[in-house]
């Protein structure tokens, strides 16, 4: 088919979606260029099977914008067009990266340290046509990484880079860039995101990522990139331009992280340890081993693997408990009371304990609170200084201050802003008031599993942070208690607070459409109560005459997209989209006095967040005229906002007319309709409705019970 009548099928099939026209003229403008730019002849191919398939909502996402420059880089769904991550909007990224380097840095010998985690794309989501030729096919973090090499090469950039066999995880090549004295790094990964994703960000000499106003520069850069510059790898290690990264900036990486813990006062417990198949077996892993700690790493998750087959849903995620199912089954096994577990990129850190016969997955704000508890208590400067971000739980904030420490508390969502303060601390001796240098620097924390015990590193590290866990958890053991007594006793000391993150998931063109609507509604009228709670006040961080003051750039004010609610009763509500996915993120935290009963009292603030998270979203939904049933609002916060609405208001009502009319084929139809996957995450919403009924449904129970068993045979 010759293009006009290519983009003529497109130009109405987009007219059936609910997106404006600007934005489907837009994607048909980037699409006309796609199919006839010689640039673009490799991926041409997919394209016309993807119009002729007629995959209209999935082409108006993949080219309706250029994939932002977000979190310090690129990040989005592998695949074909301007909206997606592919050798192309990658190489341009790269291409712009090093234009920029030879411009800020004229008169330096450019050194860059390229890692990478173990994705490799293999279409999942089935969202390409098969047989139909595409680049991305197989695409591995690998061979991004090889063509990021020759694209600096080219510029006579020289490279970094591990051996073809080897990875090299997020928080060591923060370290390996400040250790070898680099200008810069790229990392390659999508970090705890699905396995068809991937991602590129971006670092600073000091070993942090680049902020406003820099990343900004970087991001216009990239968008004037219209040609690409590469030499072949063989030429550019012929050349000594790309060269294999040193094996002993591992064993330094090793030696900083044992080191920067507090010393071992106690018998170290043993632990099991899931890499969930990424790169934190080399850094976690090593770490553990060289501080002498009884590790077993969980069998079924240390080969490297980028389709993460093992991982509930493929979703390499920390901050799921799901995730670390098959090492407390195996902690279990061995009689082992402690898990810990990393995503791909291994800057996250999840942790697991068993509390007399029960399993207790940690959140992120508890390991945060944890971490600071054990760090402060054997830091040796009298003020030491204490890094949160704004939605991290202000239990934080409170250890801190009780252990004599200066806490700076309410920095914006993402590491890279910690990062920046170190980096401030070490080149002026001062940021935000606070005075002293990076000598005082004792922890960094956020609510996203990210912690950092040593200023040597300049991203979220896990494995320090695991062995802070590990030691705390072996000096509690041998007083016979665990890290859950140990939060007891903090909130009993310090104060009661529950934390809750909620997410709604609002993908594609439309979706972000939706965000954008619900946050601009938010601020032109904002709420005054939530569920009956009154509104004291709100906070919004893209104000100009606010603490934060003028707009540094596009990149800041996307940054700073974020409200604050403060509530009575000493309740904290706050809005953002997530800059890594399509996600609007909501935190409640509820808090309450010390008090004896601590635990019992958390529980019941945990329930009223959990309430109130509701409340929110009802609210948020009615604000783009969007309804569900009340038990809708239970299915797992990561399926997408449509496809519950498409479950709730098609497949339930379905399944529950096949229940009443042929129940002995029900079963079978649910099976045919939703994978193993999907009930799953459909189930805690079947749960609400069943209760919401005012009945035991034992037929329609019954159905996703035997879901349960099905998906656990597989």
């Amino acid at each position: 088919m010759e293009t006009n009548e290519l983009l003529d099928s497109a130009r109405v099939g987009f007219a059936g979606l609910t997106v404006v026209p600007s934005t489907q003229e837009r994607a048909l403008s980037h699409m006309e260029m796609w199919l006839d730019d010689p640039r673009f002849i490799p991926y041409r191919a997919q394209i016309v099977a993807l119009i002729q398939a007629e995959h209209w909502t999935a082409l108006l996402d993949s080219f309706y914008r250029v994939l932002p420059f977000g979190t310090g880089g690129r990040r989005g769904r592998v695949g074909i067009g301007p909206n997606r991550f592919n050798p192309w909007t990658f190489s341009a990224s790269i291409e712009g990266h090093a234009r920029w380097l030879t411009t800020t840095f004229p008169d330096a010998s450019n050194t860059i340290v390229i890692g990478y985690d173990v994705r490799k794309f293999s279409d999942h989501a089935e969202a390409l046509i098969p047989g139909a030729p595409t680049p991305v096919s197989g695409i591995r973090s690998r061979d991004f990484a090889e063509i990021a090499a020759e694209i600096y090469a080219a510029h006579e950039i020289t490279v970094f880079i591990p051996e073809a066999s080897e990875v090299l995880s997020t928080p060591e090549l923060s370290f390996a860039i400040r250790d070898i004295g680099a200008q810069g790094g790229l990392v390659i990964s999508a970090s705890h995101n699905p396995p068809d994703d991937n991602g590129s960000k971006f670092y600073h000499a000091h070993g942090g990522q680049l902020i406003p106003p820099f990343d900004q520069e970087l991001a216009e850069t990239i968008a004037g990139v219209d040609r690409i510059d590469r030499m072949s790898f063989d030429r550019g290690v012929s050349n000594g331009l790309i060269r294999v990264l040193d094996t002993e900036v591992h064993a330094r990486y090793v030696t900083t992280a044992i080191r920067s813990t507090p010393p071992i006062q106690a018998k170290l417990i043993p632990i099991v340890f899931t890499p969930l198949h990424g790169t934190a077996d080399t850094s976690v892993g090593d770490v553990l081993k060289g501080a002498g700690v009884p590790l077993t790493l969980e069998p079924s998750q240390t080969e490297h693997d980028g389709s993460f087959p093992t991982v509930p849903f493929r979703s390499p995620n920390p901050e799921r408990p799901e995730t670390l199912r098959k090492a407390i089954e195996t902690a279990d096994s061995m009689g082992t009371r402690l898990v810990m577990g990393c995503d791909p990129d291994a800057d996250r850190l999840g942790v697991a304990v068993k509390h007399s016969d029960d399993w207790v997955t940690l959140n992120g704000n508890e390991i945060a609170c944890l971490v600071t508890h054990a760090v402060l208590e054997n830091h040796t400067h009298k003020e030491p200084l204490v890094l949160k971000t704004e939605v991290t739980s202000s239990l934080v904030t409170r250890i801190a201050e009780a252990k004599g420490a200066q806490i700076i508390e309410d920095l914006l969502v993402g590491f890279k802003y910690i990062g920046h303060a170190l980096f401030m601390l070490e080149r002026k001796g001062h940021f935000r008031g606070f005075e002293g240098d990076i000598d005082r620097f004792a922890v960094g924390v956020e609510e996203s599993h990210g912690v950092l015990v040593t200023p040597e590193i300049r991203d979220k590290d896990a494995a320090g942070g695991a062995l802070v866990i590990c030691q705390l958890a072996s000096n509690e053991a041998a007083a016979g208690r665990t890290l859950i007594d140990t939060l007891n006793t903090l909130m009993s000391l310090h104060g009661v607070v529950a934390n809750h993150l909620g997410n709604v998931v609002l993908e594609g063109a439309t979706g972000r459409a939706r965000i954008d609507q619900i946050m601009a509604s938010f601020r032109a009228e904002p709420p005054q109560q939530f569920g009956g709670l009154q509104v004291l006040s709100m906070k919004d961080r893209q104000e100009t005459n606010g603490p934060d003051g003028p707009h540094l750039s596009d990149t800041d004010k996307m940054s700073r997209n974020q409200l604050s609610f403060q509530i009575e009763n000493e309740v904290r509500l706050l809005l953002r989209p997530s800059g890594t996915e399509p996600k609007l993120k909501v935190y409640i935290e509820f808090a309450a006095p010390p008090q004896p009963q601590a635990h019992s009292v958390r529980e019941t603030l945990k329930q009223k967040a959990e309430q109130l998270h509701q409340t929110v979203v009802v609210e948020m939904l009615e604000r783009i005229d969007i309804k569900m049933p009340p038990w809708a609002f239970d299915i797992d916060d990561s399926v997408n906002l449509d496809t519950k609405i498409e479950w709730a208001t098609k497949i339930v009502p379905a399944l529950l007319e096949k229940l009443e009319m042929e129940p002995d084929t029900a079963f079978e139809w649910l099976q045919n309709n939703l994978d193993p996957d999907a009930r799953s995450l459909l189930k805690p919403g079947i749960t609400s409705l069943i209760k919401n009924l005012g009945f035991d449904h034992q037929a329609l129970r019954s159905c996703f019970e035997r879901s349960s068993e099905t998906s656990a045979g597989d």
